[in-house]
């Protein structure tokens, strides 16, 4: 006896909507809630482990006089969590963050905190967001951790006095103030799309398991 075809498109529904929720339903959550987010202190610098492919980063920045700080962790609900190394340029406001990207390649920013706002720039694509005096992201794709500091520091006067973020704790709380406050809209704004796929993906669950149990 042939299977109805409609419970095989119905099947076929449900394993490709199970799939974009798979991969699309932390975006989601950054949308929706960014403040969801959950940054923990995971080691100082004395017994942090450097993985062998952000090795070449971190020599760069201490070339530039920075300090390893230690690692942090950041984690998205329904999404494996993101360590960075963390390290401090003494005598200046800012801290640079290494992680690994999607294409396994050193991603750097640097993260200056002040009582208004945050200017934050990568060495990588990065959407642009900015309101003036208050918030300044982008990136420099590519481009070398000298230049991309230049760069970086040329701004932060724009959002005002800035903090010295001179501890690992210090750099994990301005993140989890980053989540909560400044970098919603930018979070929004990158991961609607991501959003408008989940919600594509919940109801092509609803209407295939109508059909599967009908």
């Amino acid at each position: 006896m042939q299977p109805d075809s409609s419970v095989v498109i119905a099947v076929l529904a449900l394993v490709g909507a199970l799939v974009l929720l798979r991969f699309q339903a932390w975006r989601a959550v950054l949308c929706l809630r960014p403040q969801a987010v959950k940054v923990e202190v995971e080691t100082p610098a004395d017994v942090t482990v450097v993985p062998a492919e952000l090795e070449d980063a971190l020599a760069e920045l201490k070339k530039l006089g920075f300090t390893l700080l230690g690692a942090h962790s950041e984690k998205v609900p329904l999404a494996p969590a993101r360590n960075f190394l963390d390290a401090v340029l003494p005598g200046q406001p800012v801290v640079a963050s290494l992680t690994l990207g999607p294409d396994e390649q050193a991603q750097l920013v640097f993260f200056t905190q002040s009582a208004r706002g945050f200017v934050i720039t990568a060495n990588y694509r990065r959407l642009s967001y900015e309101v003036p005096g208050v918030y300044l992201a982008g990136g420099l794709d590519g481009a070398s951790p000298e230049r991309v500091l230049k760069a970086h520091l040329r701004r932060v006067p724009e959002i005002g006095t800035p903090k010295v973020l001179a501890t690992l704790e210090d750099r994990v709380g301005a993140a989890r103030d980053w989540y909560s406050r400044s970098g919603k809209p930018e979070l929004r704004q990158q991961h609607a799309v991501g959003l408008l796929w989940t919600l594509g993906a919940v109801g092509m669950v609803g209407a295939a398991l109508v059909r599967l149990l009908a």
